[in-house]
């Protein structure tokens, strides 16, 4: 059975976890926007050490690589890499909109996962119904200008209520699912796909639907 470390620190939160043939063999997680980098090391070891797995017997290593906050995705990108390489294993990427999706039976409803950028609008990447494979990179949206989806759909990510509120009042059957943050048990989950083939490959590289917000000095 495929035995796969999963990290994730792309939103306001960071965990890791060990899975091995669809199996949680340990996790770690904490909530907050900061200091992920000084969080996910020890996390790992604390995983590796509770399942008595060495990293070096790893089949794979995934990260999450976005869209979500430029620090902590680059700290689980690094950290993911860094593992991979000395395991001589490789390192697959899972993009926030599977981790979140993929912590809900599919079913007959579509999954949209909407991120807050902080800005107004909303990151969202589409899934169609009983599918982890998007049907489209992930795009900005204002919350105003939401597109209709053709049927009954669940909305999962921390923009979700917002969202589903507003799909809900144009007549929309939504469904507001509980996953608020992507997890590194549900990444696994992707990863497993990935690595069967019955999901594209995704490099473990940062995905930004756009660039950092940034303000000039002074």
């Amino acid at each position: 059975m495929t035995l796969i470390l999963a990290l994730d620190a792309a939103l306001a939160g960071c965990s890791a976890a060990l899975v091995e043939g669809g199996r949680v063999l340990a996790a770690r997680a904490a909530q907050g926007d900061r200091g992920h980098a000084a969080l996910l090391p020890p996390m790992v070891e604390a995983v590796l050490n509770e399942a008595r797995v060495a990293a070096t017997a790893l089949d794979a290593v995934a990260a999450v690589v976005g869209p979500g906050g430029f620090t902590g995705i680059r700290a689980a990108l690094a950290l993911a890499e860094g593992l991979a390489l000395g395991a001589g294993r490789p390192a697959i990427g899972v993009t926030t909109g599977e981790a979140l999706a993929a912590a809900l039976p599919l079913g007959p409803r579509a999954i949209w996962a909407v991120i807050d950028n902080r800005r107004g609008r909303v990151m969202l990447e589409r899934f169609p119904p009983g599918s982890l494979r998007a049907e489209r990179v992930p795009e900005v949206v204002a919350e105003a200008e939401l597109p209709r989806p053709s049927g009954p759909v669940a909305v999962v990510g921390d923009a979700a209520p917002s969202v589903a509120a507003r799909l809900a009042a144009r007549g929309v059957d939504a469904l507001l699912g509980e996953a608020r943050l992507p997890s590194a048990i549900a990444a696994a989950r992707v990863a497993a796909l990935r690595l069967d083939g019955a999901l594209p490959p995704l490099a473990a590289r940062p995905l930004y639907v756009e660039p950092p917000a940034v303000r000039r000095p002074g």
